[in-house]
């Protein structure tokens, strides 16, 4: 009897062993598919997070290049249309002896210099709501009014001018201290019509053309350094609202005589008044 008890103690031992071992398997296997779907769920979190990164990067980096409604076109698209605006204002912006101050300097301090310029051009033309359209060599082109219109683009336009030319004139102090080259920019302002839209298809660049363009680049080819030089459509658009000096007719290339104004500052509303 004695020995009868002891097996069918022994047989329930193992039978319970069983069932611990089964138990401890399933837990075991719960526990590791458990932390299976938790790395698969952070795999595809971080690969998700980091399309989504990706993606917002590529977009700011669209819209470095084009206007907003212009990249949206050409996501939706595949292609954006062309674009004709009757009221804009351009503005060109060079600097006076480059070429001789690029044969002083080497490439790297040169470049360096120029992106510190242009980095602070774009900041401004950012505050002024001008677009910036692209930097040619030693010029920089923008132009306000678009892609989005507004009846201000020419005081706008004026206003981020003179910023530059003080940006400019800070910066010279900066660099004479250093015993730099010193830049002298010119800065040329026109109102009028212009066409704008993207070219090209595996690099795009959004540009605008137009006889406003030109005249223009004629407003700052026969300005001076440290002047904002504006034709008298510009003029006539901002109401007096700027002390002005009239140069009078002054011959342009391929242009005939057009009549230009040196912007000083923006008039006290008193001075405006009065005037």
């Amino acid at each position: 009897k004695k020995q009868i008890e002891i097996e069918k103690q022994q047989a329930e031992l193992k039978v319970r062993d069983a069932q611990l071992k089964t138990a401890s398997t399933i837990q075991y296997s719960l526990l590791g598919g458990a932390v299976l779907f938790i790395l698969i769920a952070l795999i595809l979190y971080n690969r998700n997070n980091l399309i989504k990164k990706e993606k917002q990067r590529s977009e700011r980096l669209l819209l470095n290049i084009l206007p907003k409604q212009t990249a949206e076109e050409l996501k939706k698209y595949g292609k954006a249309s062309a674009r004709r605006y009757e009221a804009a204002t351009v503005i060109f912006t060079d600097f006076k002896g480059f070429t001789q101050i690029a044969e002083s300097c080497s490439p790297e301090e040169l470049l360096a210099q120029l992106d510190e310029c242009f980095a602070a051009f774009d900041e401004i033309a950012l505050k002024h709501g001008i677009e910036k359209i692209k930097t040619i060599g030693d010029a920089w082109l923008g132009v306000a009014g678009l892609p989005e219109q507004c009846p201000d683009h020419a005081t706008k336009a004026v206003n981020a001018a003179l910023e530059m030319q003080e940006f400019m004139h800070s910066w010279r102090e900066a660099q004479r201290d250093n015993g730099k080259p010193l830049f002298y920019c010119r800065i040329g302002i026109h109102s009028g019509p212009v066409v704008a839209g993207v070219v090209g298809k595996s690099k795009f660049a959004y540009d605008i053309w137009g006889d406003t363009v030109n005249i223009a680049a004629r407003m700052e080819s026969q300005g001076e350094p440290n002047e904002v030089n504006i034709s008298k459509a510009t003029f006539e658009l901002l109401n007096g609202a700027y002390d002005c000096i009239s140069r009078g007719l002054v011959k342009a290339k391929n242009k005939g005589e057009l009549e230009m104004y040196f912007v000083r500052h923006k008039r006290t509303d008193s001075a405006v008044t009065s005037g």
